[in-house]
């Protein structure tokens, strides 16, 4: 079974407007004037993360990869959750105090949480409880329009070519494979996009997947310009400028950038902005009538790759 074909399954049980109709990667609920933003990610040995990654980068990456689904509803972080499955003594104290660096980092408290022992050799599986709130209404990803631009932030593809490097596939900086094990949410340019911006969501299983995620919900199509995706220098050392390179980022987990849909008269706003935080903000396409994700690079149609990024499956 797909992560898609079980959350139909349980789409019927989701009848509070909070859940969003599973439709979106948080739940919203609206308390008076303030918005109660809740997410949950859980990660997987040798799925998420490999087993020689340190333990503190591990549960830096636990983290952010839940504030990441906060920053991408505009939410202010306030606290966490941890469920926790133990395991080996000094891999677990390494964690603890990795996660309370990260906890620090971010001004959050550890609320609670849940702890379970496993059998000896079962992977572990690690899962985190992110709690925010926010004073307007967090946009979704159904919210874009026909004639939306579609833009992201920062650049794409550097956490796959991290994973690669540290498996011994390519050869690249350590920048890639600090953007893969300590992956840095944007919180401060999802709070500042918010106001303004029809639809957001987080990159986390690729460009492209989630890209095509947010045109499915918006009820649009969505075009992508492949020479306007933004690629890092230390991509461009390893990966190069190819085509097949572009692709390749595009389809690539665990970039956890801004993917946002604005107006066109937005533009200008959003590269002022751009500029006042320090983080690029790059158009890459467009949204228009009908349906699915099209590819093209200098105006010449590009394939779909046959994956457009990750999705869980049994």
């Amino acid at each position: 079974m797909t992560e898609n074909e079980l959350i139909a399954l349980l789409r019927s049980a989701a009848t509070d407007p909070a859940a969003r109709g599973l439709d979106d990667d948080v739940a919203v609920l609206a308390l008076g004037e303030t918005h109660l933003v809740l997410t949950h990610d859980m990660i997987v040995e040798g799925v998420h993360y490999l087993p020689t990654d340190p333990p503190a980068d591990v549960a830096w990456k636990l983290l952010a990869a839940n504030l990441s689904d906060l920053a991408a509803k505009g939410a202010e972080p306030v606290g966490a959750l941890l469920g926790y499955m133990l395991g080996e003594d000094g891999w677990d104290r390494a964690f603890a105090e990795g996660l309370t660096t990260a906890l620090a980092a971010f001004g959050l408290s550890l609320l609670g949480g849940d702890t379970v022992a496993a059998s000896a050799g079962m992977p572990r599986t690690l899962g985190l409880t992110a709690i925010g709130r926010s004073r307007r209404t967090p946009p979704s990803r159904a919210g874009a329009r026909v004639g939306d631009l579609l833009w992201v932030t920062g650049s794409i593809g550097d956490a796959g070519a991290g994973l690669a490097v540290l498996r011994g596939e390519l050869e690249g900086e350590s920048a890639l494979i600090e953007r893969y094990r300590n992956p840095r949410p944007r919180l401060e340019a999802g709070q500042r996009l918010a106001g303004f911006v029809t639809a957001m969501m987080d990159v986390s299983d690729g460009l492209l997947i989630d890209a095509s995620r947010m045109a499915k919900t918006s009820g649009c199509a969505v075009a992508i310009e492949l020479q306007s995706v933004p690629l890092s220098q230390a991509y461009l050392h390893a990966r190069g400028d190819a085509r097949e390179a572009r692709l390749d980022a595009c389809t690539a987990g665990d970039d956890y950038e801004l993917l946002f849909a604005a107006s066109a008269d937005s533009a200008r706003r959003i590269l002022a902005l751009a500029e006042e935080i320090g983080l690029p903000c790059s158009r890459i396409g467009a949204f228009g009538d009908g349906s699915g994700v099209t590819i093209t690079d200098r105006s010449e149609p590009v394939a779909l790759p046959q994956k457009l990024g990750f999705e869980h499956r049994a």
